[in-house]
Protein backbone atom coordinates (compact mmCIF):
# COMPACT_ATOMS: atom_id res chain seq x y z
CA UNK A 1 0.00 0.00 0.00
CA UNK A 2 1.10 3.45 -0.73
CA UNK A 3 -1.86 5.62 -0.58
CA UNK A 4 -3.79 6.82 2.12
CA UNK A 5 -6.85 8.63 2.26
CA UNK A 6 -7.65 10.89 5.30
CA UNK A 7 -10.22 12.34 5.99
CA UNK A 8 -10.01 15.41 8.71
CA UNK A 9 -13.22 16.21 11.12
CA UNK A 10 -16.25 14.72 9.35
CA UNK A 11 -17.60 14.20 13.21
CA UNK A 12 -21.27 14.43 14.08
CA UNK A 13 -20.79 17.93 16.72
CA UNK A 14 -19.42 19.60 12.89
CA UNK A 15 -21.95 17.99 10.59
CA UNK A 16 -24.83 18.22 12.74
CA UNK A 17 -24.12 22.45 13.25
CA UNK A 18 -22.58 23.45 9.88
CA UNK A 19 -24.23 23.36 6.90
CA UNK A 20 -20.90 23.58 4.35
CA UNK A 21 -19.49 20.22 6.02
CA UNK A 22 -22.53 17.90 5.35
CA UNK A 23 -22.48 18.47 2.05
CA UNK A 24 -19.37 16.56 1.91
CA UNK A 25 -20.82 13.47 3.30
CA UNK A 26 -22.58 11.96 0.02
CA UNK A 27 -19.19 12.53 -2.19
CA UNK A 28 -17.13 10.89 0.56
CA UNK A 29 -19.99 8.06 1.60
CA UNK A 30 -19.49 7.07 -2.12
CA UNK A 31 -15.55 7.50 -2.51
CA UNK A 32 -15.12 5.15 0.59
CA UNK A 33 -15.41 1.66 -0.77
CA UNK A 34 -13.86 1.86 -4.24
CA UNK A 35 -10.59 3.42 -2.23
CA UNK A 36 -11.18 0.31 0.26
CA UNK A 37 -11.74 -2.10 -2.43
CA UNK A 38 -8.26 -0.26 -4.36
CA UNK A 39 -6.17 -1.17 -1.35
CA UNK A 40 -6.29 1.94 0.41
CA UNK A 41 -5.80 2.80 3.92
CA UNK A 42 -8.52 4.88 5.02
CA UNK A 43 -7.84 7.36 8.19
CA UNK A 44 -10.36 8.98 9.95
CA UNK A 45 -8.83 11.84 11.74
CA UNK A 46 -11.24 13.53 14.72
CA UNK A 47 -10.93 16.54 16.43
CA UNK A 48 -11.33 16.33 20.49
CA UNK A 49 -10.23 18.16 23.52
CA UNK A 50 -9.53 16.47 27.07
CA UNK A 51 -13.16 17.00 29.01
CA UNK A 52 -10.79 19.42 31.62
CA UNK A 53 -9.22 21.16 29.21
CA UNK A 54 -5.79 20.19 29.75
CA UNK A 55 -4.52 20.14 26.23
CA UNK A 56 -6.25 23.54 25.80
CA UNK A 57 -3.37 26.53 24.67
CA UNK A 58 -3.84 29.22 26.66
CA UNK A 59 -4.84 32.86 24.42
CA UNK A 60 -6.26 30.72 21.26
CA UNK A 61 -9.58 32.31 21.19
CA UNK A 62 -10.47 29.53 18.48
CA UNK A 63 -9.99 26.26 20.19
CA UNK A 64 -11.97 27.91 23.20
CA UNK A 65 -14.53 28.73 21.56
CA UNK A 66 -14.95 25.10 20.38
CA UNK A 67 -14.02 23.82 23.82
CA UNK A 68 -16.66 26.00 25.14
CA UNK A 69 -19.45 25.07 23.09
CA UNK A 70 -20.22 21.99 24.48
CA UNK A 71 -19.27 18.31 25.13
CA UNK A 72 -19.26 18.21 20.91
CA UNK A 73 -15.82 18.57 20.83
CA UNK A 74 -15.07 16.72 24.21
CA UNK A 75 -13.12 13.53 24.34
CA UNK A 76 -15.52 10.88 24.65
CA UNK A 77 -18.69 12.41 23.97
CA UNK A 78 -21.02 11.23 21.03
CA UNK A 79 -20.28 14.04 19.03
CA UNK A 80 -16.64 13.38 18.34
CA UNK A 81 -18.10 10.33 16.39
CA UNK A 82 -16.87 9.94 12.95
CA UNK A 83 -20.28 11.12 10.72
CA UNK A 84 -18.97 8.27 7.92
CA UNK A 85 -19.29 4.68 7.50
CA UNK A 86 -16.11 3.38 9.49
CA UNK A 87 -14.57 -0.15 8.48
CA UNK A 88 -12.98 -2.58 10.85
CA UNK A 89 -9.82 -2.05 8.54
CA UNK A 90 -9.60 1.38 8.75
CA UNK A 91 -7.64 3.81 11.17
CA UNK A 92 -9.48 6.59 13.78
CA UNK A 93 -6.96 8.85 14.92
CA UNK A 94 -7.93 11.84 18.06
CA UNK A 95 -6.37 15.17 17.61
CA UNK A 96 -6.33 18.07 19.17
CA UNK A 97 -5.02 20.60 16.94
CA UNK A 98 -5.36 21.80 13.25
CA UNK A 99 -3.07 19.52 11.35
CA UNK A 100 -4.07 15.36 11.67
CA UNK A 101 -0.16 15.01 12.34
CA UNK A 102 -0.24 17.65 14.79
CA UNK A 103 0.46 15.63 18.21
CA UNK A 104 -1.04 12.16 16.86
CA UNK A 105 0.41 8.75 15.69
CA UNK A 106 -0.92 9.00 11.88
CA UNK A 107 2.82 10.13 10.72
CA UNK A 108 3.46 6.40 12.24
CA UNK A 109 0.55 4.78 11.25
CA UNK A 110 1.26 5.81 7.51
CA UNK A 111 5.33 4.85 7.81
CA UNK A 112 4.07 1.35 8.78
CA UNK A 113 2.23 0.89 6.05
CA UNK A 114 4.26 2.17 3.75
CA UNK A 115 2.47 5.26 2.49
CA UNK A 116 4.01 8.27 0.27
CA UNK A 117 0.72 9.33 -0.93
CA UNK A 118 -2.00 11.02 0.80
CA UNK A 119 -5.27 11.99 -0.18
CA UNK A 120 -6.45 14.82 1.89
CA UNK A 121 -10.50 15.24 2.71
CA UNK A 122 -12.39 17.09 5.29
CA UNK A 123 -13.45 20.28 6.82
CA UNK A 124 -12.69 22.88 6.80
CA UNK A 125 -10.61 23.47 3.78
CA UNK A 126 -8.72 26.74 5.32
CA UNK A 127 -8.18 24.71 8.67
CA UNK A 128 -7.65 21.41 8.43
CA UNK A 129 -7.42 20.55 5.03
CA UNK A 130 -4.52 22.98 4.80
CA UNK A 131 -3.09 22.52 7.79
CA UNK A 132 -3.08 18.25 7.12
CA UNK A 133 -1.64 19.52 3.26
CA UNK A 134 1.12 21.16 4.36
CA UNK A 135 2.39 19.20 7.15
CA UNK A 136 2.54 16.26 5.04
CA UNK A 137 4.32 17.79 2.32
CA UNK A 138 7.05 18.76 4.79
CA UNK A 139 6.91 15.23 5.79
CA UNK A 140 8.18 14.20 2.52
CA UNK A 141 4.52 12.79 1.59
CA UNK A 142 2.72 13.06 -2.23
CA UNK A 143 -0.39 15.34 -1.60
CA UNK A 144 -3.78 15.47 -3.57
CA UNK A 145 -6.62 16.96 -2.03
CA UNK A 146 -10.57 15.91 -2.73
CA UNK A 147 -11.95 19.37 -4.04
CA UNK A 148 -15.85 18.34 -3.53
CA UNK A 149 -14.64 16.22 -0.03
CA UNK A 150 -13.74 19.52 1.14
CA UNK A 151 -15.84 22.50 2.41
CA UNK A 152 -15.64 25.63 4.21
CA UNK A 153 -18.00 28.15 5.48
CA UNK A 154 -16.45 30.63 2.99
CA UNK A 155 -17.03 29.42 -0.45
CA UNK A 156 -14.43 31.84 -1.54
CA UNK A 157 -11.63 30.79 0.65
CA UNK A 158 -12.29 27.32 -0.46
CA UNK A 159 -12.17 27.89 -4.04
CA UNK A 160 -8.43 30.08 -3.33
CA UNK A 161 -6.94 27.01 -1.66
CA UNK A 162 -8.56 24.49 -4.76
CA UNK A 163 -7.88 27.01 -7.43
CA UNK A 164 -4.92 29.09 -6.24
CA UNK A 165 -3.03 27.84 -3.05
CA UNK A 166 -2.59 24.49 -3.18
CA UNK A 167 -1.66 23.79 -7.35
CA UNK A 168 0.81 26.90 -6.57
CA UNK A 169 2.14 24.57 -3.82
CA UNK A 170 2.36 21.54 -5.96
CA UNK A 171 -0.82 19.49 -4.81
CA UNK A 172 -3.16 17.94 -6.91
CA UNK A 173 -6.89 18.76 -6.85
CA UNK A 174 -9.66 16.20 -7.79
CA UNK A 175 -12.98 15.83 -7.71
CA UNK A 176 -13.65 12.58 -5.22
CA UNK A 177 -15.37 10.81 -8.72
CA UNK A 178 -11.87 11.56 -10.59
CA UNK A 179 -10.14 10.40 -8.04
CA UNK A 180 -9.98 6.19 -8.60
CA UNK A 181 -7.79 5.00 -5.52
CA UNK A 182 -5.00 3.80 -7.55
CA UNK A 183 -1.58 2.48 -5.88
CA UNK A 184 1.22 4.70 -7.25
Amino acid sequence: MTTALIIGDIQRSITSSYAFARQVVPPLTELLPRARAAGVLVAFVHFAFRANGADLPPGNALFRTFYEAGEGFHEGSSGTEIDLPVADEDVVVLKRRASAFAGTDLDLVLRAGGVDTVVIAGVATGAMVAATCYDAADRGYRVTVLRDGCADGDQAMHDFFMDTVFPSRGFEVVDCAEWHGEKR
